[in-house]
């Protein structure tokens, strides 16, 4: 392992690696005898593209492209009704940013959504930003039950804001975060960033100790990374060694003030998660929305992808005039040897570590994980955990542990 930022792996195997289906199956097929623990809607709309951001979003729609692409989310919304057990546990609203929307679409958002979702009953998180956490469409979030809120600030210095092509100002971000809590939702998560270009020990702890004014449940610390077509995508410099500092510096600082480590990233208050049925290993997510994905035990699937903005607009351009979503079109089928795979960096990744004595119910045997080093490992009785080394290294463990087929498929894969 030359990196210990080789790629964050959220979710295995990585949508680079997903192929189109055919035959395309059916979604009552896919879904036939899956459980469906979580279900996810995603909006691609942004107000800004930031530097660092390679997800899948556009900028500026106007009006009659949300009004099509809600109009789109509820052919698929209802036909993914016919196909899966809406029995759902957890629910998220991403993007892009939601708050993109106007209250009114917000609104059009949860009446087509809540066709399948039972919002109110379930915990939801829902995604903002700083410029679009206002007080009108926060109640919107507030009156349909959402749990969780969780914000993009990236840094509370302005100049490293600019730096990370996310311009934004310190007073915008502080009436946000303060409307936030007025609104009184459970959980407030904050994201932040180090290694942003002139960041130093003393801004980064400043950014830390400005967010813990907000007493936030949770906060997520994310490692800057330079990936192809994006704003930043011409910096060519190792930055290892400081991302690394200043990962451990934000890690000591939030542990020392009562934060409990959940994953590399996630840091939480005890006592604040919401109470789910949910695994991640052993359950599906179905989702709706061009930029989402869904997984079943032997089937992950989406839509089209991609970051350079002309062919994201392509592809919302198609997904607002499609009219059957009843097959799936793009995915990966997980074999005997991936669902293994899957739910070994799917556990190890966390501070909980794998439980093997669930691994060996589930696949028999022990997980193979020769390819992380021992000294990273440690075995807790029938829990087999990361080190606090081996977890600062996640971003070189999880991606150690990909198949050769998977590899071979993100490579070439034609980068969009």
């Amino acid at each position: 392992m030359t990196s210990p930022y080789e790629s964050y792996v959220y979710a295995y195997p990585h949508k680079t690696a997903y192929r189109p289906l055919d035959p395309r199956p059916a979604l009552a097929d896919v879904w036939r005898g899956e459980r469906a623990g979580s279900f996810y809607a995603h909006i691609p709309f942004c107000e800004m593209r930031c530097g660092f951001c390679n997800l899948f979003t556009r900028t500026g729609a106007p009006e009659d492209l949300v009004a099509a692409y809600l109009d789109a989310l509820e052919r698929e919304t209802l036909a993914l009704a016919d196909a899966v057990d809406p029995a759902f546990t957890t629910a998220a609203i991403g993007g892009g940013t939601p708050t993109y929307l106007s209250p009114a679409e917000l609104t059009r958002l949860f009446d087509v959504t809540g066709k399948i979702t039972p919002y109110g009953e379930i915990p939801l998180s829902v995604e903002t930003s700083p410029a679009t956490a206002t007080a009108d469409r926060l109640a919107v979030l507030k009156e349909r039950g959402t749990t969780r809120i969780s914000i993009g600030v990236q840094s509370f210095v302005d100049e490293e804001a600019r730096a990370a092509v996310r311009p934004q100002k310190r007073a915008e971000v502080d009436r946000a975060l303060d409307t936030i809590r007025a609104t009184g939702f459970p959980i407030l998560n904050i994201d932040l960033i180090y290694g942003i270009d002139g960041q130093t020990a003393a801004t980064w702890r400043h950014s830390l100790e400005t967010a813990l004014r907000w007493a936030p449940e949770e906060l997520y610390l994310y490692p800057l990374y330079v990936r192809p077509l994006t704003g930043l995508g011409k910096i060519g410099r190792d930055w290892d060694d400081q991302r690394m500092e200043l990962y451990r510096e934000g890690r000591d600082l939030l542990l020392a003030r009562g934060y409990e480590q959940v994953s590399m990233r996630m840091f939480r208050l005890p006592g604040t998660q919401a109470s789910t049925d949910y695994c991640c290993q052993t359950d599906g997510m179905a989702s709706v929305g061009c930029g989402a994905r869904s997984y079943t035990s032997t089937l992950h699937y989406s839509h089209e992808y991609a970051v350079g903005a002309r062919h994201v607009r392509s592809i919302i351009d198609d997904y607002v005039r499609r009219d059957d979503f009843t097959e799936a079109l793009i995915g990966f089928t997980l074999t005997g040897d991936e669902r293994r795979r899957r739910h070994t960096i799917q556990s190890l990744l966390q501070k909980d570590g794998l439980d093997l004595r669930l691994y060996r119910d589930r696949f028999g045997g022990d997980p193979d994980v020769t390819a992380v080093p021992e000294e990273w490992l440690v075995h807790d009785g029938d829990v087999l955990r990361l080190t606090d080394e081996g977890l600062a290294h996640s971003d070189a463990v999880g991606p150690a542990l990909f198949s050769a087929g998977v590899r071979a498929l993100m490579a070439g894969n034609d980068a969009r």
